[in-house]
């Protein structure tokens, strides 16, 4: 049976020109790119080449790149960083609809006496920027509001959000995860401070990711040992996954008007198809302002796993907007904030493309989704709740 992925938000296939470029770094150019001789230094070269690529899609200085493992210790990286050159301010901006790797820590450091200010959003997702002003105090180390949401797609306005913070002389850090590679971006007009990205999110391999760092913001690494990334990072760096996302970095800057046409025509003609065949369905979030590949769409009487298991049966691959834990299932924190209904946030799904993404497949899920939908509306526990049976308002 073919698998149709539609679940790139959470990974995404490896391209074949980012493993082309990364054999060679696994058994001949094994070196270490900070050792003296030449074998070593036409490794530590490559590093550099990447770096640059990386430069390049941000529209950044290379110098400016430091290489992670991943999104999340580029998160922590970030705002622990602001806080260790800011002793003194004990304050920090966010959002309910944050991705864990920045809510987990925000309210790790709450337990240890840092004050959190968490905003909300309205019902599609948008937050008030006025209202995000009104937060901003002089002891506010550090804002941090993602750039585009993982679960619903939104895009928020960094331009807007990061010049508010520079004018009150608060530093301000953007989880970019999801949108470096779908968005056009250049780092010589956003004025963000921190901005962090993730490999396996623009086809490069998972366990890579980089942290930007703008010339002149005041940094202290998080791990510390050797001189390597000029001493913000230690630790041998991972030189094939490196030139990984190096080439997944030009690849991005090459297709990202393909992102931005194709990608986003066949997300509507997805959507489109599937809430016109399915009655009381409904997309999630801000279809104003959004990445080009993400929908999120609520299929009211119907549990997300349920659907997710009856697809997977179908060989599509997708991801719920709901969460089980410890045997109870609970709406995701991203809905939940959005004050989306509960019979409409327990059958939210999640449907991520990408360029590998073809049109074939995109009619296939129309055509078996729907029955999906109906079968599980016939045996809901919802059937019947909150206006009458399923097809009703």
């Amino acid at each position: 049976m073919k698998t149709v992925y539609l679940d790139n938000n959470a990974t995404t296939r490896v391209a074949p020109e980012v493993v082309e470029a990364m054999l060679p770094y696994f058994s001949d150019l094994y070196g270490n790119p900070s050792s003296m001789h030449t074998f070593g230094g036409q490794v530590g070269r490559a590093v550099a080449g990447a770096r640059e690529q990386m430069a390049a899609l941000l529209g950044a200085r290379p110098e400016e790149i430091l290489f992670t493992s991943c999104g999340t210790e580029s998160d922590s990286t970030a705002i622990l960083s602001a806080l260790a050159t800011q002793p003194d301010k004990k304050h920090i901006v966010t959002t309910r609809v944050e991705h864990p790797a920045v809510l987990a820590l925000c309210q790790h450091l709450e337990r240890r006496g840092y004050e959190i200010t968490y905003l909300g959003v309205d019902f599609k997702g948008r937050l008030n920027p006025d209202e995000y002003a009104a937060a901003l105090r002089g002891d506010t180390a550090i804002a941090s509001v993602m750039f585009a949401n993982n679960e619903v797609g939104n895009v928020y306005p960094i331009q807007q959000l990061a010049e508010i913070a520079r004018e009150k002389g608060v530093l301000f850090h953007t989880d970019a995860v999801q949108a470096v590679g779908k968005i056009p971006m250049d780092m010589t007009t956003l004025p963000v401070d921190f901005l962090s990205l993730s490999g396996h999110k623009l086809h490069a391999p998972k366990g890579i990711g980089v942290l930007y760092i703008r010339k002149g913001t005041r940094f202290r690494p998080l791990l510390r040992g050797g001189h390597q990334e000029r001493g913000r990072r230690a630790g041998t760096e991972n030189v094939p996954y490196i030139i990984g996302l190096g080439m997944a970095a030009e690849l991005a800057a090459r297709n990202i008007d393909r992102e931005q046409s194709h990608v986003a025509l066949l997300r509507d003609r997805l959507e489109h198809g599937l809430v016109n065949a399915v009655p009381d369905a409904v997309v999630n979030g801000d279809t104003d302002s959004r990445l080009p590949n993400t929908s999120s769409i609520a299929f009211k009487y119907v549990e997300g796993e349920a659907i997710l298991l009856m697809l997977d049966r179908l060989g599509i691959c997708a991801s719920s907007g709901s969460a089980c834990t410890s045997g109870s299932l609970e709406p995701s924190h991203v809905l939940r904030a959005m004050g989306v209904p509960f019979t409409y946030a327990h059958g939210s799904v999640r449907l991520s493309l990408s360029r590998y993404t073809t049109a074939e497949e995109i009619d296939y899920v129309i055509r078996e989704f729907p029955p999906v939908i109906e079968r599980l509306r016939a045996i809901s526990p919802f059937r019947g709740e909150q206006g009458g049976p399923a097809g009703s308002r």
